[in-house]
């Protein structure tokens, strides 16, 4: 059963960090592009950001470029999103989504995605 998981959420400060996963079971990560997707109550869903399946290309969000990192590590079949110097406007339920492709790029775009996680909830509030 093809299955993603994600972890790493919680409360934290404005201007503090977290560190979210998303790990993958049933299939292997390295044929599949991976993006990182929020939706605060009351909002659409958002693109984050985006990982080729080599890593070699990575795309962000405006709202979240040079705050938030993706990397993923194929021998341990995980993806991170690091994120820092987080506002209040970041909190939100964030998603991994996975979508098998042949080529090393990525998009930040919701219908490109074939697999779900259940989602991880981040709030930030002092």
């Amino acid at each position: 059963q093809l299955q993603l998981v994600e972890s790493g959420g919680g409360l934290v400060q404005p201007g503090g960090s977290l560190r979210l996963s998303c790990a993958a079971s049933g299939f292997a990560l390295d044929y599949y592009a991976i993006g990182w997707f929020r939706q605060a109550p009351g909002k659409e869903r958002e693109g984050v950001s985006c990982i080729s399946r080599r890593g070699g290309r990575t795309n962000y969000a405006d709202s979240v470029k040079g705050r938030f990192t993706i990397s993923r590590d194929n021998a341990k079949n995980t993806v991170f999103l690091q994120m820092s110097s987080l506002k209040s406007e970041d909190t939100a339920v964030y998603y991994c989504a996975a979508s098998w492709v042949v080529h090393e790029m990525c998009a930040i775009l919701s219908n490109e995605y074939n697999y779900w996680g259940q989602g991880t909830q981040v709030t930030v509030s002092s």
